[in-house]
């Protein structure tokens, strides 16, 4: 999942380097309402990480609408989604913009926020530079969701690693791992002190075999959550750190035609995958997702427009403006449980 007409970026503007001092900020601010962060930077058990997009755009700031009306749709009233953004069709270029998600994050309990990024040459360094200053206002950790640009291999993902962890980043989500032999991550992924790699896959042995850290499973559709106890215990029987997504659902027709859905079911869908995920003693819990948007997995705030758009009206018994951002309010109401679990 996640791969959306080849999850390219915003516009081509050319590789800005890190502020190293701008990261490490990130990395060394604790959350101030969870308390979930050590002074070095590395979170305590009960993290919450989210997977966060900033491939969005709009005429006035990018030159036009990218990925709102990617399958031929024309936003801003007809958007490549089956949800309506409260915002609306905004871009992620929009300083507002990002400043108000970075205070949901943070107001929502997470700690990490996993940044899509396409590669060194993708230009996603000068966005995630913007992403990072606003998370350390937030107090948010930021991590990488290095996904398959064109090209990908181990040996490339072993350089991007030493790039990112040159400019402060200690956690590195490898989007669709298992696109590559276990066998040739092992080649590359030794043990980097200050770092964690997490493979996306459901298999341990496969994240084991390849040198991984941990790992994750993503996907809001293949995974209900009844298989996070089984995956989690064999992963630390192997010593691997188990970080499973947790997803509202998924419904992805408008963008790209896949009839598969995942109903939200009022909200009851997240809280099961919640509790699984604390029952099987995570490490971490992601969330798949803040606001991707084309597969409807977020929990950004969306509004009940009519027509053939869903809205979040329902769940968890609210309805109209109260339930707009009823996702958001039920991840700080897990996280807390979580947050709990964890430290008995």
């Amino acid at each position: 999942m996640g791969a959306v007409d080849s999850r390219a970026g915003l516009g081509t503007r050319p590789t800005a380097a890190l502020t190293a001092v701008t990261i490490a900020a990130v990395v060394l601010v604790a959350h101030g309402s969870a308390g979930r962060i050590e002074s070095d930077g590395t979170p305590h058990a009960g993290e919450v990480a989210i997977f966060y997009y900033a491939w969005y755009g709009t005429p006035a700031l990018d030159g036009g609408y990218v990925h709102w009306g990617q399958g031929g749709y024309r936003p801003p009233t007809d958007i490549a989604s089956d949800f309506y953004p409260l915002r609306g069709p905004y871009s992620s270029s929009d300083m507002r913009v990002l400043r108000a998600q970075m205070r949901e994050i943070s107001s929502a309990g997470i700690d990490t926020v996993i940044v899509s990024w396409w590669g060194r040459e993708s230009g996603d360094d000068d966005r995630l530079e913007r992403i990072a200053d606003e998370a350390a206002r937030n107090a948010l950790r930021v991590a990488i969701h290095l996904e398959p640009y064109p090209g990908r291999s181990a040996a490339s993902v072993a350089t991007d690693l030493l790039h990112l962890r040159a400019h402060g980043i200690t956690d590195v989500y490898v989007y669709d791992a298992t696109r590559t032999p276990a066998a040739e991550w092992a080649t590359v992924l030794h043990p980097t002190p200050g770092i964690r790699v997490f493979a996306n896959t459901g298999l341990p042995g496969f994240a084991k075999a390849g040198g991984f850290d941990g790992f994750y499973t993503y996907d809001a559709y293949l995974y209900d959550g009844t298989s996070f106890p089984r995956v989690c215990a064999s992963a630390h029987k192997l010593g691997l750190l188990c970080a499973p997504s947790v997803g509202p659902g998924y419904d992805a027709e408008r963008a790209t035609g896949d009839v598969r859905v995942r109903e939200r079911r009022a909200g009851t869908r997240y809280d099961a995958m919640w509790r699984r995920a604390i029952a099987a003693r995570a490490d971490v819990v992601t969330v798949t997702s803040y606001n991707e948007w084309h597969e409807g997995t977020q929990i950004e705030p969306a509004r009940a427009v009519g027509g053939p758009y869903a809205s979040y009206d329902g769940a968890w018994g609210l309805r109209g403006k109260r339930a707009q951002s009823a996702y958001l309010h039920r991840t700080a109401w897990w996280a807390t449980r979580y947050s709990s679990a964890m430290a008995r």
